[in-house]
């Protein structure tokens, strides 16, 4: 069992030069620690604390009202997760975001509805996170094997659902307000916390968000023109399809970079070497689906998104996520006081059936692709 050194969450820290003023500073001259010290307490990047450094610390919190005497030292330190579902699992709050859809005959116009694939995903996600994929009633925390039913295991203390308008189902200007006050939302709550975002860019628009904010880009802005592919600020592209909604994102489009617009729809990544390839080439390039999350343990602040570039493809996800969430751990990064994982998820379904379309046991050849740490880690540095 780990700990994590949680300063930066109880101080509502975020390594964001424009959001925290003086923070550093403060705790340095109150405490005498070395500016070093602190930024990297505050990132949970330290192996040890002398007791008096522990202590300050201790002392400066009191003082700022931003823990009692009774919290600590307790309050600095949490468990950190050793699988997929832990990970999500130890979040003492739990954001689900769905995408929604309007009635398309207008006969009713308060009628609005989620995508079936998606509502299959959330489930299994749920199912996840209660327990700990199927192992809860094996284990209990500490590592014991017990079937008492007395034992407690990590889940969230709260769960919430927020939905938010999918793109092409209400203006621009509404998607984007919306989108980003729930985002808002979710960032201004205190405490341990996650967000997961079910879907891609095309049907959840705090997705766009979530990619643009781990990589540094600017959501709601097209990179089709960027001169070469490995300028692009995510490294992976959704190719859109001549059908699907257009949204203008970051991390989607209709070419990878300016004159590459004649792509077969579908997902493409960056290899380690910087050369970028489509995901599950020469076979049916829709069913691909992504698993994304990056986690800043020092910040108690887990974000999420998974979804597939298809409905079909979502479902299959489903129940990859129930079968084999140990392909999606270990984080394929970690650095700077966080951790992130990306993967593609290729399925080869074989012959496929029109009656398939309602069937949530499908069963496919899977694979699932890293994305190296080398692609993450130049997005990440920029």
């Amino acid at each position: 069992m780990q700990y994590s050194f949680r300063l930066a969450e109880l101080l509502g820290h975020i390594p964001d030069p424009r959001k925290r003023p003086g923070t550093i500073k403060a705790i340095v001259e109150y405490t005498g620690l070395d500016r070093h010290q602190v930024a990297a307490l505050l990132k949970n990047e330290v192996k040890y604390i002398p007791l008096k450094a522990l202590s300050r610390l201790c002392d400066y919190l009191i003082e700022h009202g931003y823990a009692t005497a009774d919290q600590l030292p307790g309050a600095l330190f949490a468990v950190e997760p050793e699988n997929f579902w832990e990970m999500l699992a130890r979040r003492r709050r739990l954001v689900m975001c769905l995408g929604v859809r309007r009635d398309v005959e207008q006969i009713n116009p308060d009628v609005s509805y989620v995508v079936a694939s998606d509502s299959v995903l959330m489930g299994e996600i749920l199912n996840g996170v209660t327990t700990l994929g199927g192992t809860a009633k094996l284990k209990k925390l500490g590592g014991a094997s017990t079937e008492s039913p007395t034992d407690t295991f990590p889940h969230p203390e709260h769960l919430k659902q927020m939905l938010v308008w999918s793109p092409g189902q209400t203006s621009e200007s509404e998607l984007k307000e919306q989108s980003s006050q729930s985002y808002r939302e979710f960032s201004d709550s205190s405490g341990d916390k996650a967000l997961v975002c079910l879907g891609s860019t095309k049907s959840n628009s705090v997705v766009e968000i979530v990619m643009a904010n781990a990589f540094g880009g600017d959501p709601f802005v097209s990179q089709d023109t960027v001169d070469k592919p490995q300028d692009r600020s995510c490294p992976v592209f959704f190719r859109y399809r001549d059908s699907d909604p257009h949204p203008a994102s970051c991390v989607g489009g209709l070419a990878l970079a300016k004159g590459m617009q004649d792509l077969e729809p579908g997902i493409y990544y960056e290899q380690a070497d910087g050369q970028w390839v489509q995901a599950n080439s020469g076979k049916r390039s829709q069913h691909v689906a992504m698993v994304f999350y990056i986690h800043r343990e020092s910040q108690g602040r887990l974000e999420m998104a998974l979804g597939g570039f298809s409905g079909r493809a979502t479902r299959l996800l489903a129940r990859a996520m129930a079968t084999r969430a140990e392909d999606f751990w270990p984080p394929t990064y970690n650095g700077q006081g966080i951790a992130v994982g990306m993967f593609l998820v290729e399925f080869n379904l074989g012959n496929e059936k029109e009656e398939d379309i309602l069937r949530t046991d499908l069963v496919a050849t899977t694979k699932v692709t890293p994305i190296s740490s080398e692609a993450i880690e130049r997005r990440l540095g920029s």
